[in-house]
């Protein structure tokens, strides 16, 4: 279900907009498609933003478990 909204841009935003449109597209598609992009964008960031802070904390274990797991290794 789409809802009508209204936003303000700049005028330079909006020719800039104006140029990019393809020939089937609308402003309001495009308007879209941009702020989908924008808000996957930042889930994967704070997702990663997640991932680092648990792997920091985890990464002297982590690094002596590979160690660990090196140490077992043959030279060939």
């Amino acid at each position: 279900m789409k809802v009508k909204t209204s936003i303000t841009l700049s005028s330079s935003v909006l020719s800039r907009l104006d140029r990019a449109l393809g020939q089937d597209e609308t402003r309001s598609e495009i308007i879209e498609k941009a702020v989908l992009a924008f808000l996957e964008q930042m889930a994967r960031t704070l997702r990663e933003s997640r991932d680092l802070k648990i792997l920091n904390k985890k990464a002297r274990a982590l690094n002596k478990e590979a160690e660990d797991t090196l140490s077992y290794q043959v030279d060939l």
